[in-house]
């Protein structure tokens, strides 16, 4: 069994920064990669990349979050937890979904570094 996060925006599109989302889809897959159900994870208002949502995660069993921007300090904290981050990931979390079972998806291997406000950014050492 095996556990998967994404960060969910509006109608159903994979939030683009991952700290900025309303919640989170954790879905349990089965040994032959099936859905066998899908919980959801309420985020916490504002910027995530301060938040304890990785250890959230990480008690909840997940293995792997499939993101679109995430910044260094929260990948950093994923992957210090056992959680394999897929980045660069964008478009409807159903086809998502679909070509992660399918073994379609790869890491995009870069972290978000751009400005969100005049005085944050999400690429914490």
């Amino acid at each position: 069994m095996k556990k998967v996060a994404i960060p969910i925006g509006k109608n159903n599109q994979i939030e683009d920064h991952f700290g900025h989302c309303k919640f989170y889809n954790i879905y349990t897959l089965s040994e032959d990669n099936r859905i066998t159900n899908v919980e959801e994870l309420a985020s916490k208002k504002g910027c995530g990349c301060n938040s304890n949502i990785g250890s959230v995660l990480a008690k909840k069993g997940v293995q792997v979050m499939i993101a679109g921007g995430i910044g260094t300090g929260a990948f950093t904290v994923l992957n210090s937890l056992g959680i394999n981050v897929i980045r660069g990931c964008s478009g409807n979390v159903d086809t998502l979904m679909k070509e992660y079972t399918s073994n379609l998806l790869t890491d995009g291997g870069e972290t978000c570094g751009h400005t969100h406000h005049k005085k944050h950014q999400c690429n914490h050492s």
